[in-house]
């Protein structure tokens, strides 16, 4: 009995995070790629993309998705949701946060 409300949650989690897939294509792209690139990348790699981007002008398309995601929060926040995890364990791994 205990087991049916904890299978209920987990199928409304499931089913609010499809929306948010579905709700944002371009978005779930976006932070498909963003996800590859930081498992597929060495920390040396990192390292040195970062080093080489101090002080340049971010490109353009990297301009319009940070506004998209600045102009909507939910958006912002399924995008978070999605990169989060993977990128701070790829930079702890790095030695690029504490």
């Amino acid at each position: 009995m205990n087991k049916v409300p904890a299978i209920l949650a987990a199928a409304c989690l499931t089913a609010a995070a499809g929306v948010a897939h579905a709700q944002y294509p371009v978005m779930d792209a976006v932070a498909n790629r963003v996800v590859q690139k930081y498992q597929n990348s060495t920390c040396e790699q990192l390292w040195q993309e970062r080093a080489q981007k101090r002080g340049q002008p971010k490109p353009e398309m990297e301009q319009r998705v940070i506004q998209l995601l600045r102009e909507d929060p939910q958006m912002r926040a399924a995008f978070f949701d999605r990169v989060s995890a993977p990128i701070v364990n790829k930079m702890f791994e790095c030695g690029m946060i504490p």
